[in-house]
């Protein structure tokens, strides 16, 4: 276990690193979004993960790269929602028109606080005061992340002091052979159903069976090009913690998804344009794919979707686990 100071950003907020090692596996997080920055497996040379050496390239190209989003990952259509009669409008930072994984100013930018650390995990804190990027109450965020038994464990929790949508979700790219294209992973996705969206990735009514479409994950397949950024619907709340994905790279390495989160989105990383990451590698599109847990996108608009409302009192968990084989 290291805890160093790794830079300073041109604001002038200092970005410490965490280094963990446990179960296998070595990591290195920052305090900048609880960022998983770096994720190596004993006997394989190249990174699990994407990520960027230089910590501001995180509140820029990198962005979202390895961090907790929230307050609401994913999006919130029209930047707008109704919660218990009350109208309340969210930072427009996708497309002008809607919220995207909490807004400009979301939990990925914070310094989060250092709660606790041991050589094999480090529990991180953030607050957030009432009226963060439009989001009711005040929100007390804490972020466990471990190294145990061969898997990256992130379990997440929340508390605020009025009715608010909270919706926390780990945003990694994985890559699991090291090359320049995920496009051959193989991937499987326990779902029967997922959201189907607009032109603005915001959800349409109602959910759409994924058999007989290029959706159809629920036996392996390679990944392939067909433009993936959707909800995978795994249930209709929070449920046991239960496999829900596994993913297999060309050389032999797999990667299981457990989590007990309503949903999955499923992106293909096809944004990135050639930028350098860790170990000089060259990013280019579908470098690495998202597998994040989470609530369905929008559901603070939706009545029939997963409740993501968290209310005084209550206590958000959610918990994921990213586990290793060969």
């Amino acid at each position: 276990m290291t805890v160093e100071k790794l830079a300073t950003l041109p604001d002038g907020r200092e970005v410490r690193r965490i280094g963990l090692r446990g179960g296998g596996l070595s990591a290195q997080v920052l305090t900048l979004g609880a960022i998983v920055q770096d994720l190596r497996l004993e006997g394989v040379d190249h990174p699990l993960v994407l990520g960027a050496e230089d910590p501001a390239a995180y509140l820029g190209r990198a962005r979202y790269m390895g961090a907790i989003v929230g307050r609401y990952a994913n999006r919130i259509g029209n930047a707008r929602f109704v919660l218990d009669g009350a109208a309340h409008h969210t930072d427009r930072n996708f497309l002008g028109r809607h919220t995207l994984h909490g807004g400009s100013q979301g939990f990925d930018t914070k310094i989060w606080r250092i709660d606790e650390v041991a050589p094999d995990r480090v529990t991180l804190s953030h607050v957030s005061p009432d009226g963060d990027m439009g989001f009711p109450g005040r929100m007390r965020v804490r972020a466990s992340i471990a190294l145990r038994d061969g898997a990256l464990v992130i379990d997440m929790q929340a508390a605020s002091d009025a009715p608010t949508p909270c919706n926390l979700a780990h945003h990694g790219y994985f890559n699991l052979d090291g090359g320049g294209d995920i496009r051959g992973h193989v991937l499987q996705i326990d779902a029967e159903r997922l959201t189907p969206v607009d032109g603005d990735l915001i959800p349409l009514p109602g959910t759409m069976p994924v058999e007989g479409t290029a959706f159809d994950f629920r036996r392996p397949r390679p990944i392939g090009a067909s433009g993936y950024d959707h909800n995978f619907c795994l249930s209709g709340g929070v449920a046991t913690p239960r496999r829900v994905a596994r993913l297999s790279g060309e050389t032999g390495l797999n990667l299981t998804v457990t989590t007990d989160a309503p949903g999955l989105q499923l992106y293909d990383g096809r944004h990135f344009d050639g930028w350098r990451g860790l170990d000089g590698r060259i990013y280019g599109p579908h470098a690495g794919l998202a597998l994040e847990t989470q609530f369905w996108p929008d559901s603070p608009n939706r009545a029939d979707f997963p409740d993501a409302t968290l209310r005084p009192g209550q206590d958000f968990r959610h918990h994921v686990a990213y586990g290793f084989s060969r």
